[in-house]
């Protein structure tokens, strides 16, 4: 039987989502914490693969067994599991099922506090006197939606089928000092939205036109593009699916 868990996890503490020789991930952690409680091996598979240090609000992963699932599993896994990742449920899905390749959609948030806060120093990017055009900033954001290769933005020597998105979202919410980038696609490049966070901040600061934010685009260089922002800010907010 396959079964779906929906999570969620705090990155501060992690070396990424996926299981690593030498290091602390968030896979190997509920791989190990499944396998406690099934008491067999088990190995999840995630909807997706986050960086070192980045959160998720919401992510899902599936795994195989022959043993049904009471209603308890959850609380069971969530007893032995740290308290910076959390299962919210289980759900029982087709044997065919798959978290990574059936999501139809991703969404992230970039958070950036706008002055010092230290309540939200593991969890947002907080900037300090820095005058942004964010009007100019969502102008720019709206240009990704004409375009579908984004090789600018991904991490090179990155080895993937194509570097097409299908950005259907992105834009840039400003709520007192928290200013929020939004951004949903039906996939990511690694390192792809902290490169376009980086580079919008580019064109907000003055340093870089809109022009020049299309001309990075097609130039298909990640030299060209913008720096990469730092993790703690970067959530995955929601991975969807047509039977979930």
């Amino acid at each position: 039987m396959r079964y779906f868990i929906e999570l969620a996890y705090n990155g501060k503490n992690y070396h990424g989502w996926q299981v690593q020789p030498d290091a602390i991930t968030v896979q190997e952690k509920i791989n190990k914490a499944i396998s406690t409680v099934l008491r067999e091996e088990i190995s999840i598979v995630g909807a997706g693969r986050t960086d070192a240090g980045v959160h998720a609000s919401q992510m899902f992963a599936h795994f195989d067994t022959d043993k049904k699932l009471d209603n308890n599993f959850a609380f069971r896994l969530n007893s032995i599991l740290p308290d910076d990742i959390v299962i919210f449920s289980t759900k029982l899905v087709h044997d065919e099922a798959h978290a990574r390749f059936d999501a139809s959609s991703r969404s992230y948030e970039y958070k950036i506090w706008l002055g010092r806060n230290p309540f939200l120093l593991d969890s947002s990017w907080q900037l300090y006197k820095q005058e942004l055009n964010i009007d100019l900033m969502n102008q720019a954001a709206a240009i990704l939606y004409d375009y579908e290769d984004f090789e600018c933005f991904s991490k090179v020597k990155t080895e993937v089928f194509t570097f097409n998105c299908n950005v259907t979202n992105a834009k840039w919410i400003l709520k007192g000092n928290e200013l929020t980038f939004h951004i949903s696609a039906n996939r990511f490049l690694r390192n792809m939205v902290r490169a376009i966070v980086g580079t919008l901040m580019d064109v907000g600061l003055g340093k870089i036109t809109i022009d020049d934010f299309k001309k990075i685009i097609e130039s298909k260089n990640r030299s060209n593009a913008g720096t990469s922002v730092p993790a703690k800010g970067l959530f995955l907010t929601q991975v969807a699916y047509d039977y979930i």
